[in-house]
């Protein structure tokens, strides 16, 4: 087992005054040689969007964007027709391919959002854009790991093109998961979003991450109630 750790205070960071963002791997003007991404994880920016703020009209190509909202609710637009809003616990996936245009925004007047914003190169490229959404209670993560998405169209969970799959946990103190790895050789990436958990002997706190790599599968367990998700991709 080969393990990384990235702690939430090394991660990149832009202030633009109506974003605050941060980011594991390097990004826009943010660049780390020995942080380049995960395997096919290229992007984990944790960003929070100011009220009546958003990101303009965008383009996107030959990419797998995924977007899990924390807190608050994100308006979506895209040249795909596709017009809705991502709220708390929601996940949104974006299969580039042939390119897409798309906004975000928030319209809240008082209430920021905070949202994930994964990218995964696709296993082809020039594929049909496509789009897809859909809610994730937290009631139904207590204590246990529900598979948001994947590249295995057999489970139920958004796809996307490629041989990966991102797991969202809520766990109470000192509840433990296994989770074994579904994609022969890929790697693990676990980030914590509130709490503590202990993996694999490694001690992580709010936003912390860390990469696993040559497992079959992966201990975790909850120090305090927590939160985390699980990103497994292929490491080549």
């Amino acid at each position: 087992m080969n393990k990384i750790i990235h702690k939430a205070g090394e991660r990149g960071v832009a202030e633009h005054g109506w974003l605050h963002s941060r980011h594991s791997f390097s990004f826009a003007e943010y660049y780390n040689p020995e942080k380049m991404g995960f395997g096919s994880l290229r992007v984990l920016n944790d960003d929070i969007v100011e009220p009546g703020m958003g990101f303009g009209t965008h383009p996107h190509k030959n990419m797998e964007i995924i977007s899990i909202v924390l807190d608050g609710a994100l308006e979506h637009k895209d040249s795909l027709g596709t017009g809705t809003v991502i709220n708390k616990d929601d996940v949104q996936v974006m299969s580039a391919g042939t390119g897409v245009t798309h906004s975000e925004f928030n319209h809240s007047k008082s209430e920021k959002v905070n949202f994930l914003q994964l990218w995964i190169f696709p296993k082809e490229k020039n594929i049909k854009p496509h789009y897809d959404q859909r809610s994730f209670p937290e009631t139904n993560r207590i204590n246990k790991l529900i598979t948001a998405v994947s590249g295995d169209e057999k489970k139920s969970a958004l796809y996307i093109h490629q041989n990966a799959e991102i797991d969202l946990g809520i766990f109470k103190k000192d509840n433990s998961v296994k989770r074994k790895v579904s994609f022969n050789e890929n790697g693990l990436y676990v980030f914590v979003t509130e709490g503590k958990i202990d993996v694999e002997g490694e001690v992580l706190t709010k936003k912390d991450a860390i990469g696993l790599t040559s497992i079959s599968e992966v201990s975790i367990k909850s120090l305090e109630d927590s939160k985390f998700i699980i990103i497994e991709v292929p490491m080549n």
